[in-house]
């Protein structure tokens, strides 16, 4: 490892733990010319497929972006920032673990559209008029008769 000082590539681990998110591992170095020390993070590359988009765009899988839709569907409802970094930890972990190079993103939006059912009709509804673009009020009165058609067999909502 360089020395970020003093560009030296000699160097020594004075510590290692994992860190706080357990996701890596965190190592105190010093260095042997400049005596200096800095901290280095190891972790493992994570390959996550590309996203096939709905007008034939590929593009990388952007975590963010679906937090932040996720985050404005449940605005001011009952779910918590824990739970929807625990869906997205999950969300990116299928995702790698899937062996595939590209996943359409119609795959990600029904995954999300089916854990806000889980968690609020509310958001779930936001998630769903912006996610399959109402364009009247008789397309959102659909779904919201759907949704509860749905509650009352409680099963979750079908796609079409």
């Amino acid at each position: 490892m360089r020395c970020p000082y003093c560009r030296s590539l000699r160097t020594r681990v004075a510590d290692s733990r994992l860190s706080r998110e357990a996701n890596a591992i965190r190592r105190r170095r010093e260095c042997l010319d400049c005596k200096r020390r800095f901290t280095t993070y190891e972790k493992v590359e994570d390959i996550t497929p590309l996203v096939i988009k709905k007008d034939g765009r590929r593009e990388a899988f952007n975590r963010s972006k679906v937090y932040e839709g996720i985050k404005k569907a449940c605005e001011k409802r009952p779910v918590s920032i824990d739970d929807i970094e625990q869906f997205l930890d999950n969300l990116e972990r299928e995702l790698q673990e899937s062996g595939k190079k590209e996943v359409p993103s119609t795959l990600i939006g029904e995954k999300v559209m089916a854990q806000l059912h889980q968690w609020d009709d509310v958001a779930y509804v936001r998630f769903a008029s912006v996610y399959r673009h109402f364009s009247d009020i008789t397309e959102f009165m659909e779904e919201i008769t759907k949704l509860a058609a749905a509650k009352e067999n409680k099963k979750p909502p079908v796609a079409e």
